[in-house]
């Protein structure tokens, strides 16, 4: 294991670079130092599903039962539904043991029960980017405000924007979907008495809606996906009119209670669906990527954020087992090359379940979608929420090691 004393600075004080911090010093016993842009942690206030492979993870972090705290977990498995709500599937919502179950998260929430288990002192604010350089022993990274340091290493968790991915020499382009979204959130307490307590997916008409509850029930997310030629022109995100998304929902064709929600919605913005191809590599030499820096994906997968806190767990157990600031390449490149098929299998898939919750290209047909959907339920479970990824990360360094398996 690497000294104490190792460097390692983490861009990103996001979701997936909070992880990382505490992987970092519970698996391998470093101390990272978090950089983060913006003058307070936080995220957008829109939810997310932390998914039982991420679950997993935190369990063994030690921070899974502060989120279970704040989170909310089902009444059971979620629908996928046409318009007018009649029922097409069930949805997978917890692992094949049963052990661990999808909760639904406020961003902000998450970001402070992570934060808890980071050394404040080792978290800086106002602290965006500008470039990442290696030297002959260390890597340099200097911040728009004019400060600068060196470090043994450099992990980038910086977004779909990453500054630190340039340095790894990948300069991908963002990929239009074709898709904006309405995010947001409402408070419980508009809904009816009897609202189901669970995931919900709406499908019609070459769009879709999704709500499932948050904080303790007190909050219920909503992300509709909606076709827009709208021309973005750098600008991905918005503040938008509840008419707006009203209006693409409108009519006989669709769900009343689904109209009922939307009408209880006070506020809203809208958001670009964007994504990348997969990288071809993830790190060089002390420099490492993570996250959406990594493998920016749809959302439609719910994987994001869930595959940032998986990288988290595999990146700290190579880590664990370089034994000076010289190994860490090494460790680095292991890391990349366990984790890089998995998040582009899951990048790929989020897109095509994006298809087909809009009944896009093959599943235009919709028995083909409807049957595609059944028996993604059952994949979802056993390849998606059943991977252990520190597990996997051991069993592929015993095989780098030369161990043999038992």
């Amino acid at each position: 294991m690497v000294s104490q004393d190792t460097r390692i600075a983490i861009a990103g004080g996001g979701m997936g670079g909070l992880t990382a911090a505490i992987a970092l010093r519970k698996i391998a016993g470093v101390q990272a130092t978090v950089f983060e842009q913006a003058s307070k942690l936080g995220e957008v206030g829109a939810g997310v599903t932390v998914a039982p492979n991420a679950a997993r993870v935190l369990e063994r972090l030690g921070v899974l039962d502060r989120i279970r705290r704040v989170g909310a977990v089902p009444d059971g498995h979620g629908v996928y539904q046409n318009a007018m709500g009649g029922l097409v599937t069930d949805a997978a919502w917890e692992d094949s043991a049963k052990q661990y179950q999808n909760i639904g998260m406020y961003r902000p929430d998450l970001i402070d029960a992570l934060a808890q288990e980071v050394d404040p002192e080792t978290i800086r604010l106002g602290h965006r980017l500008a470039s990442v350089e290696t030297l002959g022993s260390g890597v340099r990274v200097e911040f728009e405000n004019g400060a600068d340091d060196v470090f043994d290493a450099v992990i980038g968790a910086d977004g779909i924007h990453s500054v630190v991915r340039g340095a790894v020499g990948q300069f991908p382009e963002p990929v239009y979907s074709g898709y904006l979204v309405y995010r947001g959130v409402v408070d419980a307490s508009r809904l009816p008495g009897d609202w189901r307590m669970i995931s919900q997916v709406w499908m019609g008409n070459r769009r879709h809606f999704m709500c499932y509850p948050l904080q303790q029930r007190k909050l219920f997310n909503f992300v509709a996906g909606i076709p827009s030629d709208r021309p973005l022109n750098g600008v991905w995100s918005g503040p938008a009119e509840v008419s707006e998304l009203a209006a693409e929902f409108a009519g006989a064709d669709w769900d009343p209670k689904l109209q009922d929600f939307i009408g209880r919605i006070e506020h809203t913005f809208w958001w670009g669906l964007f994504d990348h191809e997969p990288l071809t590599n993830w790190s060089r030499g002390p420099i490492t990527l993570l996250g959406d820096a990594a493998h920016t994906m749809l959302p439609h997968q719910g994987q994001g954020v869930n595959q940032a806190i998986e990288d988290s767990m595999a990146l700290a157990t190579f880590l664990a087992a370089a034994d000076t600031v010289a190994d860490i390449p090494e460790a680095f490149r292991r890391y990349t090359s366990v984790r890089m098929q998995r998040t582009a299998i899951l990048q790929n898939g989020s897109r095509r379940a994006g298809a087909m919750f809009d009944a896009q290209y093959e599943f235009a047909d919709l028995k083909k979608r409807d049957a595609d959907l059944r028996v993604g339920r059952d994949f979802r479970r056993s390849a998606v929420f059943d991977y252990d990824a520190q597990k996997v990360a051991e069993q592929a360094l015993n095989r780098f090691q030369g161990v043999p398996a038992v």
